[in-house]
């Protein structure tokens, strides 16, 4: 049985080997190319995925193995970081075919979809009209223009913010103008407090510390649950 987030936890939905804390509820991210299994890792939950970066025509029949022999895992709430990048990986017709194999495999096992994208955006929404996915997707990282944010949520997908992007006031405005049940915030594996994260949206959006963390556990459990 999958441990899930409690009623007061923080949630960081997205980083790589970060260590779990009391009252944080870390999602960690295995990168296919780096065969580390969840026994490798610190946290209560995963997902494991394909990132672009390092997926060739030589080890993408490895890589996708790798995906396959965890999509049943207990623990493994979601798959990915899958996805595109225009400014580094291989051709994008690799990336799409690995991206959309992905996206099966999500759809086989009911278990959403955390995407990787950089200036890939209509590849992105191609494959998602094509696919007739099954279970949510939720862009990682983001740090787009509110109409890029508004097109995405459209489809039915949820946002985690970049995490310097989210703590700068450039950040407020769009942060303000979303539906805030398809948000959620991440560290991505770098030296910040997810806890400092959440006090800076909870400023932004005049709410209490404590209203938001039950706001994005409603949010999880809607994106790994209801499926």
């Amino acid at each position: 049985m999958i441990n899930l987030p409690r009623p007061g936890d923080y949630i960081d939905i997205h980083t790589h080997g970060v260590k779990s804390a009391p009252g944080i509820f870390v999602v960690n991210n295995l990168m296919a190319h780096e065969q580390h299994g969840p026994e490798d890792i610190s946290g209560t939950a995963f997902t494991a995925g394909i990132h672009p970066w390092y997926l060739t025509q030589q080890n993408h029949d490895q890589l996708l193995r790798f995906v396959l022999k965890l999509a049943g895992h207990e623990s493994l709430i979601a798959i990915g970081e899958a996805g595109f990048d225009k400014l580094r990986g291989p051709l994008v017709e690799l990336q799409r075919k690995t991206f959309e194999e992905q996206v099966i495999i999500a759809n086989d096992y009911r278990k959403p979809v955390v995407i990787h994208c950089v200036k890939a955006w209509d590849e992105l929404l191609s494959v998602h009209r094509k696919m007739k996915s099954v279970t949510p997707w939720l862009i990682h990282g983001f740090r787009g223009k509110k109409e890029l944010a508004l097109q995405l949520i459209s489809r039915g997908m949820f946002l985690s913010f970049w995490f310097d992007f989210v703590i700068s006031e450039e950040s407020t405005g769009l942060i303000r103008s979303l539906p805030k049940e398809r948000i959620f915030l991440e560290t991505d594996g770098a030296e910040v407090d997810i806890r400092d994260i959440y006090n800076k949206v909870a400023l932004d959006l005049d709410i209490p510390v404590e209203e938001l963390k039950s706001i994005f556990l409603d949010n999880f459990n809607r994106f790994v649950k209801d499926n």
